[in-house]
């Protein structure tokens, strides 16, 4: 009984530390960044089950935008690299911005197989990506020059991933009441 006791005091603790951490991390978006691990793109993410939206909303230092979360908790947005329209997922625990070839192919990048040459770990075991960088992305209005990103091959990354190579040259970005919120 005494050793029940112990294991729930302790699983109370760890609760109220990870509580704590989430907390600090929604209220300081950029500690995220120091915390995050290697990209995680996934090849089977569901589609986005509403049209992709990124509402431009006033703020007191300028412009801002939200995006809603879907009925799967993800943020989907609609962008443009080089005037093409491109689908995101922004993803904070992504480290770059993650495009697959066929996205990649639509704006002339066109990696040969030699730029294959960085390691990636994926929640479908490790597969190879091609660094690059890009240099406009536009998200509502939102424009980044010089984006560091990847392109990896259509089988290992079905939707293409806003990482936080886009997200840390924003002023701010926070998730709050379901929606996660881009300033420029």
């Amino acid at each position: 009984m005494r050793n029940i006791l112990v294991l729930a005091a302790i699983a109370i603790v760890v609760a109220l530390i990870m509580a704590r951490t989430a907390e600090n991390l929604a209220s300081d978006p950029g500690a995220l960044s120091s915390v995050l691990t290697p990209a995680s793109p996934m090849a089977t993410m569901p589609r986005p089950d509403t049209a992709l939206t990124a509402v431009p909303s006033p703020s007191a230092a300028g412009r801002s935008v939200s995006v809603p979360r879907d009925s799967h908790g993800q943020y989907w947005t609609a962008g443009h690299i080089d005037g093409q329209r491109m689908e995101f997922l922004i993803d904070t625990g992504a480290t770059t911005v993650a495009l697959n070839q066929t996205s990649a192919s639509r704006f002339g990048l066109y990696p040969n197989q030699d730029d294959y040459r960085i390691t990636i770990s994926t929640a479908n075991g490790t597969v190879k990506a091609a660094p690059t960088r890009i240099s406009t992305i536009e998200v509502s209005g939102i424009v980044v020059h010089d984006v560091e990103a990847i392109v990896l091959p259509d089988e290992a990354l079905a939707h293409n991933l806003l990482g936080v190579s886009f997200l840390n040259k924003l002023r701010r970005f926070a998730l709050a009441d379901g929606t996660m919120v881009l300033e420029p």
